[in-house]
């Protein structure tokens, strides 16, 4: 049976390169976004097989919707073989505005409990099958924490030991986790940030080596490698020299800004 891949926020970004990768290289396609229309245009742009994929709506935020979504696919597609937990957002914060506070909650909603919500429907059957990998897409923001990011880099790093937990208690049965840290990808996600992104990397290109990187079943990978190699300066860099660093930074915008 050709490969099943199931990933969500498919509508754009990351999530689209990892499907046209996986799809070039002959994979069955599993679509999750809340913006199924924009998932539905690209692949007719793309000229996409409609045999091989399917769309399915829903906010990863949603438990009831993505456990359906989870049984969906299942049913008409069968259980993935990999399942690309993608679906994040990025909003800047300040603890000091009361309504950033919901910044905060809805970003775990999503990038947190959205990403456990979708691995679930996946996790006890894979199990029993004794085969598949779930992956994490965290972020280098995980590393350190970054002024303006705190609901990002805070839910990026739970996302890093959500993972490291997960890889525990599915690595007896024979299923993988794989947590995949992007550093500076050109996506809408990041165009819109007011300061310089070092090694900037083109989706495609982030793409090709995540999909890589999730072939080998690594267990951790940051991409591209130079940001893997500057996250690990910073993170030995003391609380007083990091803060120095960091002075004078553009924050990320606000919601509101």
């Amino acid at each position: 049976m050709t490969e099943l891949v199931f990933i969500t926020g498919a509508s754009s970004g990351i999530g689209q390169a990892l499907a046209l990768r996986y799809y070039r290289d002959g994979a069955r396609l599993a679509l999750v976004a809340r913006r199924t229309a924009e998932v539905e245009r690209w692949a007719a742009e793309q000229q996409l097989d409609p045999t091989r994929f399917q769309v399915y709506g829903a906010d990863v935020a949603d438990l009831d919707a993505m456990a359906a979504t989870g049984r969906d696919c299942i049913a008409r597609q069968g259980l993935p073989d990999v399942v690309i937990a993608n679906a994040g957002i990025s909003i800047g914060m300040d603890t000091a505005y009361f309504d950033d506070l919901d910044v905060m909650r809805r970003t775990f909603a999503t990038n947190n409990v959205g990403l456990a919500a979708t691995f679930h429907p996946f996790v006890a059957a894979m199990n029993e099958r004794g085969s598949g990998t779930l992956v994490g897409v965290a972020s280098v923001a995980a590393i350190r924490g970054l002024p303006g990011h705190g609901a990002y880099s805070a839910s990026k790093a739970a996302v890093v030991a959500y993972c490291e937990s997960l890889r525990g208690e599915c690595r007896p049965f024979g299923v993988r986790v794989v947590t995949l840290l992007p550093g500076y990808i050109d996506t809408p996600l990041t165009r819109g940030n007011r300061y310089s992104m070092p090694f900037l990397m083109p989706v495609d290109d982030f793409a090709d080596q995540a999909v890589r990187a999730i072939r080998a079943q690594v267990s951790y990978r940051v991409i591209p490698w130079q940001m893997g190699v500057l996250a690990k300066v910073l993170r030995l860099l003391p609380n007083w020299l990091y803060d120095r660093a960091l002075a004078g930074r553009g924050r990320k915008k606000r919601a509101t800004e």
